[in-house]
């Protein structure tokens, strides 16, 4: 059966932060089990949404119609809007998946909504800073590093995008753990050497 990864769309969405998540869920040759997986986005309602790169998108389904049955994860893109609390609801989405036992991933200021739910209170955990995420009970789990994932959810600052992708397609398993590294190293290194290496990965 083909899971469902949420991609979450909001106006000011922060265009260079979803990007290597989007195609490398949605590519298939690099993949463990190709069809496994299938991008959606969802938004607050079903009206298109403007990034902030004044990109016009369109939401796939409105946050009230989010099925959890099929779904593998929700992630979380950064942009403005979230420290004003108008996303809120996405926070309660992502409280909806940790109660199912569904992995969540936020970046930047999505990490806001995440500890505004308490969902940051019991894991480790990094964003831009700590002081951007308010009041909140898991302050003393801070970690100041690039990207944290541990027990289901995944946080990065929001030049970290890559390294966010990075523990996204881990707890996927959506590439093998050779493949994964390879690609890695490919995207931050850019070499032929580190190209080859991605795709004698798969050929092994």
């Amino acid at each position: 059966m083909t899971q469902t990864v949420y991609l979450v769309l909001a106006d000011d969405l922060a265009d260079w932060e979803y990007g290597h998540v989007a195609a490398q869920v949605n590519l298939q040759q690099f993949q463990v089990r190709p069809g496994r997986y299938e991008i959606r986005t969802v938004g607050l309602t079903l009206e298109p949404i403007r990034t902030l790169g004044g990109v016009r998108m369109l939401p796939d389904v409105a946050l009230g119609d989010v099925s959890l049955d099929d779904a593998a994860m929700l992630v979380m893109p950064g942009g403005d809007g979230w420290e004003s609390g108008s996303l809120a609801a996405f926070g309660k989405l992502a409280r909806r998946f940790r109660e199912a036992g569904k992995p969540v991933a936020a970046i930047c200021g999505a990490t806001v909504a995440l500890a505004a739910e308490g969902l940051l209170d019991d894991v480790a955990h990094t964003s831009n800073f700590l002081e951007g995420l308010g009041s909140y009970g898991g302050a003393a789990l801070y970690r100041d590093e690039r990207v944290v994932r541990d027990g289901g959810v995944i946080t990065a600052g929001g030049a970290s995008a890559l390294e966010w992708a990075r523990e996204i397609l881990a707890e996927l398993e959506a590439l093998s753990p050779a493949t994964l590294q390879a690609w890695y190293e490919f995207n931050r290194d850019d070499t032929a050497e580190a190209f080859g290496k991605l795709v004698a990965s798969v050929q092994e």
